[in-house]
């Protein structure tokens, strides 16, 4: 058995956040692919049984769980390029960050891009105000964290990547160069990194996938809709 395997998902920014910093550690791994909205794999249900979600690491035979949690068990178990700084107050805000972005800027994205109405008026508005606070936190720093790629700048991929392909296809506009020049900046840092760019997964193909989505929203809409006669 491989030492290292990543049970994930090819178009999940959270499975990205793992393969990118296996790649900055020089970890080899098995990558393995989970068909999570269809039929989720019996080894999977073993190793997440709370969550049964990806990505879940298994190492030495010991599943975990939790992208953020994983983060810091590759940055403590592997030597290599440092994810999260040494100093505890560093550690500390970096922590804050992460809980900032996967519980206050993700959901307020998302919903930006799947709601309707009123609710996706009111988390564009949220959405823009998250961002305002992550742009003042770059001031004069290539990276989240300084001149190199940390954990925040790996937990933000979704907005580097998945989010300019959501908003474009919903039809909103709320992250722009004109609006957010530093975050559009790091953006562009952390995109044209080459460990980056190798982990991110086809454009056309999760476009794709997105498209095929607003679709099945948009006929299930329609369906719910009550007829006027």
């Amino acid at each position: 058995m491989a030492e290292v395997k990543l049970f994930g998902s090819w178009g999940s920014p959270f499975s990205r956040r793992i393969e990118v910093a296996l790649k900055l550690k020089g970890v080899e791994y098995e990558f393995i692919e989970e068909d999570i909205y269809n039929k989720k794999s019996p080894l999977l249900l073993k190793y997440n049984p709370v969550h049964k979600k990806v990505p879940v690491l298994l190492h030495n035979g010991k599943p975990i769980c939790e992208s953020v949690v994983i983060l810091e068990y590759i940055d403590e178990t592997w030597e290599g390029p440092s994810i999260l700084p040494k100093d505890p107050y560093e550690r500390a805000m970096v922590r804050f960050w992460v809980k900032f972005l996967d519980e206050k800027c993700f959901p307020a994205m998302w919903q930006a891009c799947w709601s309707i109405g009123e609710e996706q008026e009111k988390a564009k508005e949220e959405a823009t105000e998250f961002l305002k606070i992550l742009e003042g936190t770059l001031s004069g720093k290539k990276f989240f964290g300084g001149d190199s790629i940390g954990m925040v700048d790996i937990v933000a991929n979704f907005i580097a990547y998945w989010f300019m392909i959501l908003q474009e296809l919903a039809g909103i506009v709320v992250l722009t160069k004109e609006k957010f020049p530093k975050l559009n900046e790091w953006m562009n840092e952390y995109l044209n990194c080459s460990i980056i760019k190798e982990n991110l997964p086809l454009k056309d193909k999760l476009t794709a996938v997105f498209q095929a989505r607003f679709q099945a929203v948009a006929v299930a809409a329609a369906a719910a809709a009550p007829s006027v006669k």
